[in-house]
């Protein structure tokens, strides 16, 4: 039977990405091979309990809603993260999953919406990215990049123009929360024109930066 390590399963507004402000279900899956400076859930990190597939969409199932996004943590540094999204595909949800881009997306099954986060150096894990994962984005897909300090948002877009990725998929550019302001990041992607969404942590503004669940 295949199982996985699971952090929370939770029902709430999709905080991030161009599905913001949607209803959706949040399968949180333990573990992490990053330890991002800024990182908001520490707490994925370890423990959890192990839930079967099936246990996984029976919770789910509760839910009124078919979206469903399978975060961590990093989910893909669990194998069964793949056979999840696959069960939630046939059952007919429309599936994310957001990565933190260390770990291939090459097996992700076609229908799911990636959404790859590739780490700036204000992270202190950008060394870690498989640059390789972007031979596998679909147009559907989405790249987020965290914004920690101007300096992140320089590397950022010489990155974006490095890989022509404003051509290739959606693109999120996020204000790290108490690092650098909404205001000064939308002045900085006004002024330099890429073709990129700010990206607010819409849950954060709603119920507050540190509560788990939502």
């Amino acid at each position: 039977m295949s199982e996985l390590i699971v952090t929370e399963i939770f029902y709430s507004i999709q905080g991030e990405s161009s599905h913001a402000g949607l209803p959706c279900a949040f399968v949180r899956l333990t573990g992490c091979p990053l330890r991002c400076s800024w990182c908001d859930t520490v707490y994925s990190f370890k423990g959890g309990k192990r839930m079967s597939i099936d246990a996984i969409l029976e919770t789910l199932s509760s839910y009124k809603t078919n979206l469903v996004e399978i975060t961590g943590g990093e989910p893909l540094a669990q194998e069964n993260s793949l056979p999840l999204m696959e069960a939630l595909i046939q059952k007919g949800y429309k599936v994310l999953i957001e990565t933190g881009g260390s770990e291939s997306i090459a097996n992700v099954h076609k229908d799911v919406c990636i959404i790859m986060d590739i780490k700036c150096p204000g992270s202190k894990m950008h060394e870690k990215m498989m640059w390789s994962n972007l031979e596998h984005i679909k147009s559907s897909d989405e790249i987020k990049f965290v914004i920690a300090s101007h300096e992140d948002f320089l590397w950022a877009v010489e990155k974006i123009k490095h890989y022509n990725l404003e051509s290739r998929c959606r693109l999120l550019l996020s204000p790290a929360w108490g690092l650098v302001s909404p205001q000064n990041l939308s002045e900085w992607l006004l002024e330099c024109g890429v073709k990129a969404r700010l990206n607010l942590q819409l849950h954060k503004y709603i119920w507050g930066p540190r509560k788990k669940g939502v």
